[in-house]
């Protein structure tokens, strides 16, 4: 088995799975949040699906990632060390998105005030994916 083939494909699998975890914990407290407002007889803010949608973007590094693995000449052992490591913190920030928009989420609907606020938070956590793409790109070369 190539090693490195399988580095490849862990990098987007992993990142892929924290995407999923953290859309399910910010899309769950969404909608929770949406049956508040309208619990209340209150509109329920659109806006709230950027927070739910925030950890899809660790797919999107995690296959551009796995694309610039493909064509490298790297060491198929270290294609496998940075497919885990960049897979898995990818993926933790995708938790952690999720996390963030959750809560983002429920204190929006409830106040309707905040969302510069909440979405930098959001937003922070998306930096440790970026750092995992840039850094790992730069480290293949």
């Amino acid at each position: 088995m190539n090693l490195g083939l399988l580095g490849t494909a862990l990098a987007m699998g992993i990142a892929a799975i924290g995407s999923a975890i953290g859309i399910s914990f910010a899309g769950q407290a969404t909608i929770g949040a949406w049956k508040k407002c309208y619990m209340s007889n209150k509109s329920a803010p659109f806006i709230l699906t950027v927070f739910a949608g925030a950890p899809l973007t660790q797919t999107i590094y995690g296959f551009l990632l796995m694309q610039q693995m493909k064509s490298s000449d790297a060491d198929p052992a270290f294609l496998l060390g940075i497919g885990i490591a960049s897979g898995v913190a990818m993926a933790l920030s995708a938790i952690a998105q999720g996390k963030a928009g959750a809560a983002g989420s429920d204190a929006l609907a409830e106040t309707g005030k905040g969302f510069s606020q909440y979405i930098t938070i959001v937003g922070l956590c998306e930096t440790v994916a970026l750092f995992a793409l840039v850094f790992s790109m730069v480290a293949l070369g």
